[in-house]
């Protein structure tokens, strides 16, 4: 592949107004904002964010924001895949880049959109029935997937993780996990799967699957908890899979396996919807509904997870919470320990990414498209 510089290539996202191919559409053009101060340091040039877009609407979309220029740039995956037919897709799941690929998860489209890091233009289109997240090890990359169509049944089949080869871009090996897979992690050469049961209710699976991925098999099932969903793994090998609950008398929860046993070693008896781990801090936020109020109950804070202690019951210090209506992915650089939150809004609207300093003030706000959701920073090669 030939070479390109960064800031070149996330400075090309310009306006173009044309029409496309696309039967009965129109093609409109990506808009670009300056949100914050150009940046010229550090590794890391930018992030992309795959917004989700409402079930059924065909609303998924992906902005970009590069720090050389402090520009954010909605929806340039329409823009720059003209000749693609219904554009992104139907919800978008989950983003992720590995070497010089984007790779977005798209649940309802039954798709995995594998485009260029540096031009979004698409490479291949990966078909998966129902998929939900991506891992990468080595030259493979690992997508869970719920197997059956998008409905909840008493008898959903169970689920399976799909093994793609980085290079050709092909589905090598599958393996069946539990009901419904949700995030994943990857450690020892293990691949561990948080099982949902999500369509199963109120018969939620409760497991994390282990996979061997030498020989692509399950070696065992954790009991962990009812209706997991999210993952990270510290620098220690502890995991934090986070429950779901059943919406109505369990409680969300977090808890932690140890992966030298691959046991489950703590209930931490904290409620989280959503996560992200850099370095030894944990930052979370929680949505739940209470039925007293009649309202959702929004909570963030912060665990160290070397003393498993919340240290801080705030990301945000300066009243912006208050402002947010439903926070719906979170994400820290890395490098600069900036804080990313994205607001749903009440999921038909529009969307926001605001951008906190690291003690929590918030640097700039921004619009981006319907429910935004997941962020995947793109670095120098």
């Amino acid at each position: 592949m030939k070479k390109r510089t960064a800031k070149l290539v996330l400075s090309l996202f310009v306006a173009l107004a044309f029409a496309s191919c696309r039967e009965e559409e129109t093609v409109f053009p990506s808009s670009d904002k300056s949100v914050a101060a150009p940046r010229s340091d550090g590794k890391i040039e930018g992030f992309y964010l795959l917004n989700e877009g409402n079930m059924g609407m065909n609303r998924a979309s992906i902005d970009v924001f590069n720090y050389r220029t402090g520009n954010y740039t909605t929806d340039i995956y329409s823009e720059r895949n003209p000749t693609v037919v219904k554009e992104l897709g139907d919800v978008g799941n989950d983003i992720k880049i590995y070497g010089n690929k984007v790779y977005a998860v798209i649940n309802c489209s039954n798709k995995v959109e594998v485009i260029d890091k540096w031009t979004a233009k698409r490479i291949k289109k990966i078909d998966i029935p129902n998929c939900r997240y991506v891992a990468f090890y080595k030259d493979k990359a690992y997508v869970s997937s719920y197997a059956g169509p998008v409905a909840i049944d008493p008898n959903a089949e169970i689920g399976f993780v799909a093994e793609i080869d980085t290079a050709s871009l092909e589905i090598k090996r599958k393996v069946t996990v539990g009901y419904q897979p949700e995030q994943m992690v990857i450690r020892n050469g293990k691949l561990y799967v948080a099982n949902s049961g999500g369509y199963r209710v109120p018969n939620y699976d409760r497991t994390v699957s282990v996979i061997d991925l030498e020989t692509f098999t399950e070696t065992k099932k954790i009991d962990v908890g009812i209706n997991l969903y999210g993952m990270q793994i510290d620098a220690r090998g502890d995991i934090y899979v986070s429950s779901r609950g059943d919406y109505y008398n369990t409680p969300s929860n977090l808890f932690v396996i140890d992966s030298q046993t691959d046991e489950k070693k703590m209930q931490l008896d904290i409620p989280v919807s959503g996560m992200c781990l850099v370095d030894d801090l944990l930052y979370f936020y929680s949505v739940s509904w209470s039925y007293l109020t009649n309202s959702n109950k929004v909570t963030y804070g912060i665990l160290d997870t070397k003393t498993k202690k919340v240290i801080s019951d705030k990301v945000i210090t300066d009243g912006t919470d208050k402002k947010i209506m439903i926070p719906y992915g979170i994400q820290v650089n890395p490098e600069t320990k900036e804080i990313y939150i994205t607001d749903a809004q009440n999921y038909v609207v529009t969307g926001y990414i605001y951008c906190f300093t690291p003690d929590g003030k918030l640097k700039w706000k921004t619009t981006g498209g319907n429910i935004p959701a997941h962020i995947a920073f793109i670095t120098k090669n």
